[in-house]
């Protein structure tokens, strides 16, 4: 199993590292700074020696890397390794702000984790939908200002391996805290301020939509 490089530190990128077996198109490393889809979160981008990063596929606690030609590598070349920063700070950035959204839903309207049936984070939107008959507008006025308000106190994020728990890890903001093995920016300052939506997911369902107001 390769090391997850952002585990230890979400803000690396750039990294060295070493194919360790190459099938097919997909290319498998001693160490990687490329986040795989996983909780929701989309996969990261970016190139290895230059050449572009189609897609990470996490595979039984392996990482997957999807090259365009895969042919112009073999096991034990030592490859650069360089992020698309950008996206992976929106996805951080967002990741956080739903988990603070999910949080403040709760406090106002009562719904939780039973009722949650889906969630995403796209570098450019995230969301969350609920099991509940209950129109959402009537607590996101609310919900984004809690938010909003918690952005600008400037909080720290924490993330780390949970103790006693193998190959699972938490998020904790204040008092708040979750199962996450996402990517996360170390203060909701650096979220920036976000906008909530709603989107009727047809009868019995509903969506929060979470998008940046501005970038950083």
């Amino acid at each position: 199993m390769e090391e997850k490089l952002y585990y230890k530190d979400a803000y690396v990128k750039s990294a060295g590292a070493k194919i360790v077996k190459i099938e097919q198109s997909k290319i498998y490393l001693d160490k990687t700074i490329f986040f795989a889809f996983s909780g929701g979160q989309a996969s990261d981008r970016g190139t290895i020696d230059g050449e572009q990063l189609i897609d990470c596929i996490k595979e039984n606690g392996e990482t997957a890397h999807l090259v365009e030609h895969p042919e112009k590598f073999k096991a034990g070349d030592n490859v650069e390794l360089k992020l698309d920063w950008e996206r992976r700070y929106k996805l951080m950035r967002l990741h956080s702000a739903l988990h603070l959204v999910y949080f403040a839903f709760l406090e106002k309207s009562g719904v939780g984790k039973d009722s949650v049936i889906g969630s995403n984070v796209e570098p450019e939107k995230a969301r969350i939908d609920y099991g509940m008959e209950e129109n959402v507008n009537k607590y996101l006025a609310e919900v984004e200002n809690e938010v909003n308000e918690i952005i600008k106190r400037n909080l720290k994020i924490e993330t780390y391996w949970k103790e006693g728990e193998e190959g699972r890890r938490e998020w904790k903001c204040g008092e708040w805290k979750m199962d996450c093995g996402g990517t996360h920016p170390h203060s909701t300052g650096e979220i920036g301020e976000v906008k909530l939506k709603r989107k009727n997911l047809g009868k019995g369902k509903e969506r929060i939509e979470v998008t940046l107001r501005q970038t950083q």
